[in-house]
């Protein structure tokens, strides 16, 4: 009888594909230790686990792949003679995992704080749209809708209003903006309006105002991913992994209605996760 690694080879696939097989079907085998008599009911079971242990549909998908493999390989060798899950194929959806490798740490956002202002009649709002985007992580919804009343220079912060999705907060105003905002304020006020920031037109700011500023800055970054929700991204995952603020705080600052929307952000540490690997997926025993 032929075993899978010679099944496998036979049929033509890569050394590392191989070995990925390998390496999966062991995983299945070790937990479903009654696999080569599943049925169709057995495997939706099983792969309910598997999705919710691996939201990223991709993960699972790979796992199935395999176990269709493995079925596969019954069948030719005679030990079975159905398929149980030929035909079994997983929605896919799209992952909403923080992808750490592209958001930008907290020195590489001050960078963009140095950007060199062309005009000087709009170097003011500029400025202050990038530091609320750098020190805050605010959506560009929530710097439109800022109002001067919102800035409170005594007490050192910026309230934050609720929005559908994103609940209200007030939060610090850090050292470098306080010059900035009081000078916006002093203009608003001199203007006579009640926006904390207003474009050419004396209109409030747009959204694309706020992509556009972000846009011109991508020179910083060229081969990179930027713009407005990077940054709050990165903010976020930021106060978590570097500064190291607990999760409840880093929520409300965020102004996430579920902890599970917090949690995303927090990256693993590396030796963790080498840890969890090794417990429950040991290579080489």
């Amino acid at each position: 009888m032929i075993t899978f690694e010679r099944y496998l080879n036979e049929h033509r696939h890569s050394d590392q594909t191989i070995k990925s097989y390998l390496y999966g079907i062991s995983i299945f085998l070790n937990a479903n230790p009654n696999a080569e008599n599943y049925g169709y009911k057995d495997i939706i079971e099983y792969m309910n686990r598997v999705t919710k242990e691996y939201p990223n549909t991709y993960t699972a998908n790979t796992k199935l792949a395999v176990i269709k493999k493995y079925y596969d390989y019954l069948i030719e060798i005679g030990k079975r003679d159905f398929h149980p899950c030929r035909t079994l194929y997983l929605k896919c959806r799209k992952s909403k995992d923080i992808i750490h490798q592209d958001l930008f740490t907290t020195h590489d956002l001050e960078q963009l704080l140095g950007r060199k202002e062309r005009y000087k009649k709009i170097k003011l709002k500029n400025q202050t749209i990038m530091s609320l985007l750098v020190f805050q992580g605010l959506t560009t919804g929530e710097i439109m809708s800022l109002k001067v009343q919102h800035v409170n220079l005594d007490n050192g912060t910026i309230y934050i209003k609720a929005s559908r999705k994103i609940s209200s907060r007030h939060l610090e105003i850090h050292p470098r903006q306080s010059t900035l905002l009081y000078r916006c304020i002093n203009e608003m006020q001199r203007v006579g309006t009640d926006a904390l920031l207003i474009g050419r037109t004396g209109k409030p700011i747009t959204v694309d105002d706020v992509h556009h500023l972000v846009e011109t800055c991508k020179s910083f970054f060229p081969d990179r991913k930027l713009d407005p929700k990077t940054i709050r991204q990165s903010v976020i995952a930021n106060w978590l992994n570097e500064q190291h603020l607990p999760l409840e705080q880093v929520q409300l600052m965020a102004g996430h209605k579920w902890m599970s929307s917090t949690e995303r952000y927090k990256q693993t540490n590396l030796s963790e996760q080498r840890e969890l690997m090794n417990k429950w997926h040991p290579l080489g025993k």
